[in-house]
């Protein structure tokens, strides 16, 4: 790449199309599963909808991240998609059967959650054609193996700088009496959307030449070829490491919100907000001496502490332990998120990010997005819901020691990647 500097206009354009995507995920990956549990008062929806919603991820950014290959193009689908991605955040609000504006029957509380599992994937396909495919290859475009640590650690904070300001946001927009979630959809789709038209003056141009070597077919199952899988071994290591723990990560974070308010019965703001903000903080300083500290010593310490984290969850149940646990675990998970999404961007091919983003959505999204949860629904509780399911899962602190668990198990594939990298002459650190 001719210039692969980090400006201040990169780094903006990284922190806001970065952080108003992840306020969109927080939405989608934690509060639409308290919202339907709000609309159906039922948590079977949960797992099915992050199942789905996980597939449709994938498919789109094997798809997209394909095209913008092809066309040369990050810029537009970045923006576009955005605009579209709020305009589909604010539809939810109609879909809650038991306000007057809902155009649904107030007793169509099985088709209310259906209809929020539809329109989460719908939301998902411009999410993840704007963020998934074209910003993650935005960012592997502009920035380089020595920088990359330092701008992981930036966009690893984001999903709990944006969850911060969704919980805080969430306890003034949305009437906790009633259920009325009106005014947090608008405000977030809203927000969304008017990033996505700033997203247009604010982003750089294109830096990168339209791949047209192959084939469109082709391109989108380059990365799954025996071939390109066996010239990259470090890479699809680093991704079977990062496909692990994420499994970890999903059988307890769908639940989290829905554990701390409805089965705790805690405030979130008291509970939620002290986890999120120390993890941030602490994550933002590691990040910053993560190239001195050597990335395999954080992510090491990183399980270490996920550990720990799922330890205190699982013995003790009050809010300051909850709050305790819940930050020592955050943090393993971000530090570790930081380290492992620096490894797949150094290993990934420079005119070929497109390609390999529908590869890494895979590994480190729908495999653990498909698997994670239904894991955490085995450990817990069931019972009978409204609707008639007898299998309707209630989440337990049993989600935070099997979390822990399988995210231990992302040693073996870091091992691996080590000795290969030892083998190929590479300084470990």
């Amino acid at each position: 790449m001719e210039n692969n500097k980090l400006g201040i206009r990169k780094w903006f354009s990284f922190i806001v199309a970065g952080l108003i995507g992840q306020l969109a995920w927080a939405i989608e990956n934690n509060y639409l599963n308290v919202f339907v549990h709000d609309c159906t008062d039922t948590y079977f929806f949960i797992p099915l909808m992050t199942a789905l919603s996980a597939v449709a991820a994938t498919i789109t950014t094997l798809l997209m991240g394909a095209l913008s290959d092809r066309l040369g193009k990050r810029k537009i689908f970045i923006s576009l998609g955005y605009i579209i991605w709020g305009v589909s955040i604010v539809l939810f609000a109609f879909l809650d059967p038991k306000q007057p504006y809902s155009f649904l029957p107030a007793n169509a509380l099985y088709l209310s959650g259906s209809l929020i599992v539809v329109l989460d994937c719908l939301m998902t396909f411009f999410g993840s054609t704007a963020n998934d495919s074209a910003f993650n290859a935005f960012v592997t475009d502009n920035t380089q193996e020595s920088n990359r640590g330092k701008v992981e650690s930036v966009l690893s904070i984001l999903p709990l700088v944006a969850m911060i300001m969704v919980v805080l946001l969430q306890g003034m927009l949305v009437n906790n009496e009633t259920k009325d979630w009106i005014w947090f959809f608008v405000v977030f789709g809203g927000i969304t959307t008017l990033s996505g038209i700033g997203l247009i003056f604010l982003l750089p141009k294109d830096n990168i030449s339209p791949n047209k070597e192959e084939p469109y077919l082709k391109n989108i199952i380059h990365g799954f070829r025996p071939s390109v899988i066996k010239s990259r071994p470090e890479l699809y290591l680093a991704l079977t490491a990062f496909m692990v723990f994420n499994i970890g990560t999903q059988v307890f974070l769908p639940y989290f919100m829905v554990y701390v308010q409805d089965i705790r019965g805690f405030d979130m703001v008291s509970t939620a907000g002290p986890i999120l903000g120390i993890a941030c903080v602490v994550t933002v300083v590691v990040g910053v001496f993560m190239e001195k500290i050597g990335k395999y010593k954080v992510v090491f310490g990183a399980l270490g502490a996920t550990l720990i984290g799922g330890l205190l969850l699982f013995f003790l149940l009050d809010q300051v332990s909850v709050i305790i646990g819940g930050f020592i675990l955050m943090t393993g998970y971000l530090l570790a998120t930081a380290v492992l999404g620096a490894k797949i961007r150094d290993y990934t091919p420079e005119n070929e990010t497109g390609l390999f983003q529908g590869v890494r959505m895979v590994f480190v999204v729908m495999i653990p997005m498909v698997t994670g949860p239904y894991l955490g629904m085995a450990v817990s509780s069931t019972h009978q819901d409204n609707l008639g399911n007898p299998f309707a899962v209630v989440p337990s602190q049993n989600i935070f020691i099997l979390a822990a668990a399988v995210m231990l198990l992302v040693i073996i594939p870091i091992i691996f990647l080590i000795k290969k990298e030892k083998a190929n002459g590479k300084v470990i650190s």
